[in-house]
């Protein structure tokens, strides 16, 4: 019998092999579950503990002919454990071990997630402490808005990433469930007691109320989770593909030695990564999509999610995983260009600083308007000017020049502050 403790990697989670090997184990902690009850004599129970085996191409072979998978496998543990395989399966249906071992596959892809998602978590973390007082500009609807750092940008990524961390963490408990209830959920011919016992052994809790399946509002939930994860590191791939843009290069993927490109462009260095993961975050919300069309079965239980599932599954636990593995390495070898930063930050003479320009005039006295209107007018002569000065702009401007000294007119131009308050931000993340 295959061992069970050691959690492979995430592809091999959702081979046929381990499959099978999580049918196996249902299977077998029901019988264990049956034989403290009395129902199974001890000696059948270890005889089947000591032969009781599968070989996957022996499973197709046999499904091949009978067209039902799960009796293809029983068919063949029976091969290996002869008679004492009558006692296996008994008052089960199939869904019995298919939800349950689904459960199983889930909650380990999960603990892979999970582990992966840690790593994110660090680097994160380390990037957001190296560039606490990296000054940038801060863009709204992509214009230039107010200074920030780039640590600053960065912890709002990891904020983002420990809410997903919770949510995981909580979807856990609701995926990890099994049910081994009979043929339509009623318990009708195995004892509720013996699926208490089985969830047990396979670290899982019994369902509250299973038709012939466990309803899928459950595995619906589970891909909602991981397509929002996927939208998370979607977030952090577009922003970093803007901020690669030749016309702002802030930030930049690393180009590794001998890596190319383009095939006619010498010259290009692409932000390829991030837009993988701008295209597989695509795929995980279309996964998630079909699995809140599967929750709506026809009465107790009909297959048409069982298509579905086979492909969207596996394929939602090993694109997010990559795409953990990817932003991880991503963020930490991510180039930093800070005098970039400064340039744009600067450009028009300083813009970016117009709000507290206002203020302080109001502060001074100046109706709001008035300030306003001021201000404006010197902002977008600089902006529609080449090579236009808002601060030179403000310090010819009488009309401000009457209310503001120049020490107050370079306190407006400050970075710091605006950043004076960022401090709080850090100390709830911890960093």
């Amino acid at each position: 019998m295959i061992e069970r403790y050691t959690l492979p990697a995430m592809g091999n989670l959702w081979t046929d092999a381990y499959k099978l090997k999580t049918w196996l184990d249902v299977e077998i902690a029901v019988c264990e579950a049956q034989a403290e009850l009395g129902q199974i004599p001890p000696e059948a129970l270890a005889e089947i503990k000591a032969k009781a085996n599968f070989d996957p191409q022996r499973v197709l072979e046999i499904e091949a002919e009978v067209r039902h998978d799960v009796i293809a496998f029983l068919t063949n543990v029976n091969e290996y454990v002869g008679d004492a395989g009558r006692y296996i399966h008994l008052g089960l249906t199939s869904s019995d071990v298919l939800d349950t071992a689904l459960a199983l596959q889930l909650v380990a892809s999960l603990d892979l997630i999970l582990e992966q998602l840690e790593d994110l978590v660090q680097a994160l973390r380390y990037q957001a402490q190296q560039h606490r007082y990296t000054v940038m500009v801060g863009r709204s609807h992509g214009i230039h808005a107010e200074p920030i750092t780039f640590g600053f940008k960065l912890a709002g990524w990891l904020a983002e990433v420990l809410r997903n961390r919770e949510r995981l963490v909580r979807l856990r408990q609701t995926i990890a469930v099994g049910k081994i209830s009979g043929a339509v959920g009623t318990y009708a011919n195995v004892d509720p007691r013996i699926e208490a016992i089985a969830c047990q052994k396979l670290g899982l809790e019994p369902d509250t109320a299973s038709t012939q399946v466990i309803s899928r509002d459950r595995h619906a939930e589970y891909l909602q989770q991981l397509a929002l994860l996927g939208a998370t590191l979607e977030r952090f791939a577009v922003e970093i593909r803007n901020l690669q843009r030749t016309d702002v290069l802030e930030v930049e993927e690393y180009f590794a030695k001998g890596q190319k490109g383009s095939s006619a462009m010498p010259h290009k260095r692409n932000p390829i990564r991030s837009e993988r993961l701008t295209g597989m975050a695509r795929l995980l919300r279309g996964y998630a999509m079909a699995a809140l069309e599967n929750v709506a079965l026809w009465h107790e239980r009909d297959i048409s999610h069982s298509s579905v599932e086979r492909v969207a599954l596996p394929d939602s636990c090993i694109l997010t995983h990559f795409m953990l593995k990817e932003t991880t390495d991503l963020v930490q070898n991510l180039l930093v260009y800070p005098d970039n930063m400064k340039r744009n930050m600067n450009v028009y003479g300083g813009v970016i600083f117009s709000q507290k320009v206002l203020l302080a005039l109001v502060e001074k006295g100046l109706s709001r308007e008035e300030a306003y209107r001021l201000v404006q007018g010197c902002a977008h002569q600089a902006w529609n000017t080449e090579g236009g000065n808002f601060e030179q702009l403000i310090r010819q401007e009488p009309q401000v020049t009457q209310y503001l000294s120049d020490a107050e007119i370079s306190h407006c131009f400050d970075p710091q502050q605006h950043l004076k308050n960022l401090e709080q931000i850090y100390q709830r993340l911890d960093i």
